[in-house]
């Protein structure tokens, strides 16, 4: 099983951060060993003094796929998720600014949080703009919806698997929405799917 995430695929975060606006999916990888499942606590990395949420639609893949076209990539996954891309933000400017990969600041341990379902593709009425939220400490601090990427769920799949196979039980999380924002030890982190709360833990120091 692996990882693959989007980078850059919502307007406002790409302003947020003053990043340029890509011209095709920016993805990057985690380790199966990034995974934190059933709401267990995230534990802040003591490497970082920056470390930041940000949530995102997740896929999971249902099929093995390569070389895809538009209508094999909507075959390709049957179920919705919500997930966190934590990211040590810190970490990740300083590396960047030496023109290295940051691998360090997205892919540690912990850092691809997933929450407790996958929702059926049936349960959305409206696909295009399926909504999603996250709270912290009770209050929303970012909101989105499917309909607001740059690059759709197909055009993300079909872009991935000119470079990467695909596999049954693979990951996609699909680029975050603005209001990124760092998490403190004590924090309460709530993420919801439509109206079905799938992410609900806590942050250690």
């Amino acid at each position: 099983m692996k990882i693959v995430c989007i980078g850059r695929n919502y307007v406002a975060h790409i302003e947020e951060l003053k990043n340029e606006m890509p011209v095709e999916p920016v993805f990057f990888m985690k380790p199966d060993s990034a995974l934190l499942k059933g709401n267990r606590p995230f534990t802040i990395p003591a490497w970082s003094s920056n470390l930041h949420y940000e949530i995102e639609l997740v896929l999971r893949i249902s099929k093995t796929g390569k070389h895809l076209s538009r209508e094999e990539a909507g075959k390709l996954f049957g179920e919705i998720g919500l997930g966190i891309d934590f990211t040590a933000r810190d970490i990740q400017h300083q590396l960047s600014s030496k023109g290295l990969p940051w691998e360090k600041a997205k892919a540690f341990d912990q850092s691809a949080v997933l929450g407790s379902a996958f929702l059926p593709l049936a349960a959305f009425s409206d696909l295009p703009g399926v909504p999603f939220r996250l709270d912290v400490n009770g209050k929303t601090v970012q909101q989105g919806h499917s309909g607001l990427m740059i690059f759709s769920f197909e055009e993300i799949l079909v872009h991935v698997s000119r470079y990467v196979t695909f596999r049954r039980g693979d990951l996609v999380y699909t680029g975050t929405p603005a209001g990124v924002g760092p998490v403190l030890p004590g924090d309460h982190l709530e993420g919801w799917l439509g109206t079905d709360k799938l992410l609900d833990f806590y942050c250690n120091g």
